[in-house]
Parts: structure tokens; C-alpha cells; sequence
């Protein structure tokens, strides 16, 4: 991710509570993993101060959670041992996620794709293939064209999912969704997308 947005974020840990930060897991996660979707070991990408992570943690998961924001992390961790939950949380870069010599068995992205620039995309799905098992499952939640224009992450096209993670990834299932936000009643329209790794 490129440094400034990184900067950004770090900077709303920082100063408060962020709009996407809503104090649970959101509402799709838990759906995916009430539906048995969400196996095996699971890397939580963009992970934040880690709700979504320790939701599939109290679940039995093994679960590991990595986010660019130290001070995300910092929560995460002080959450996971209030809860007495054990959740590997680490600071690391999306972009170079085989630095952590991990395998998981399926990966939850949660409002991290929508924030990276075109160029970023495919290094991050690359990224990706560096943790993720051949025949492992990736699920994104994002911000959907369908949002009308405004405040908050980049919009994002089905084409854009299909194209980024082509050849790959294979595209399993994508529907329209709901992006819980503190600052948006309802939600935002958003897409859930889920990829198999070839």
C-alpha cells in the first residue's frame, strides 16, 4: 500500500474511533461464517482492531490478523486479551504478505481492496497467492459501484474484482452486500466476492 494512505489510516487509529471501525464483526463475516464458509486457518488482511478476527476466533478458527496501522494493531491485541481470545496480531504490509511465511486455508479481506490504487491491485492479489493454499477460499467485502458518489473508499466494479484476481484466482460467487459504517445509516452498497486460488 502506498505510504500515504498508510499514513492516513494510522492517523485515524490515532486520532479516534474511524467510521469503519463499528465495534463488532461486520454483519456479512458473521454471516460467512454461520453459512461454513470461513475454514481452516484464516488470515484476516486489513485486519483493524481485529472484530472481524476475533468473532471467527470465539468460533474455534485459528486465526492470525495483519493491518498496516500499529495503532490498529495495538487495539486488536489489548481486545483479544480482554476477551481471552488468542489471535495472532500482526503489523505487516498486504502487498508482501509472504514476509510472514504463513499458509491459511481462506482469507477474509474486509474493506481493504477498495482502498488500493489501480496499480496496487495486482500485486496485491499476487500478494495473496504467497498465504493463501491452492483450492483456499478469499472473501472480500468492499465498497460497490452501486454506492453513490461521495465520502469514503474508491468504488469498485464487479469487472475490477474479476480482472484483478484473473488466472489467479477463480470467482466462485459475487453478490451485492452491506457495508456497516458509523457514518452511514443502513450501511454502504458493497459487493461480496468469493475466489478460489488455482
Amino acid at each position: 500500500m502506498a505510504e500515504g494512505p498508510r499514513r492516513d489510516f494510522e492517523a485515524a487509529y490515532l486520532a479516534g474511533t474511524p467510521p469503519w471501525d463499528i465495534g463488532r464483526p461486520q454483519p456479512e463475516i458473521v454471516k460467512l461464517a454461520g453459512e461454513g464458509e470461513v475454514r481452516g486457518t484464516v488470515l484476516d488482511v486489513g485486519c483493524g482492531t481485529g472484530e472481524n478476527a476475533l468473532h471467527l476466533a470465539s468460533l474455534g478458527r485459528p486465526v492470525v490478523g495483519v493491518d498496516g496501522s500499529p495503532a490498529a494493531i495495538a487495539r486488536a491485541r489489548e481486545k483479544a486479551a480482554a476477551r481471552g481470545l488468542e489471535v495472532a496480531f500482526h503489523v505487516a504490509d498486504a502487498l508482501q504478505l509472504g514476509r510472514l511465511r504463513l499458509r491459511v486455508e481462506t482469507v477474509v479481506d474486509c474493506g481493504l481492496f477498495h482502498v488500493f490504487s489501480d496499480e496496487e491491485r495486482r500485486p496485491y492479489a499476487e500478494s495473496l497467492t504467497e498465504v493463501l493454499s491452492p483450492g483456499g477460499v478469499l472473501h472480500i467485502l468492499c465498497f460497490s459501484d452501486a454506492e453513490p458518489p461521495g465520502p469514503g473508499p474508491r468504488r469498485v466494479a464487479e469487472y475490477d474484482l474479476r480482472a484483478t484476481f484473473r488466472s489467479l484466482f477463480a470467482m466462485v460467487r459475487i453478490r451485492p452486500a452491506v457495508f456497516d459504517s458509523l457514518l452511514l445509516t443502513g450501511g454502504a452498497k458493497a459487493w461480496l466476492a468469493t475466489f478460489v486460488r488455482i
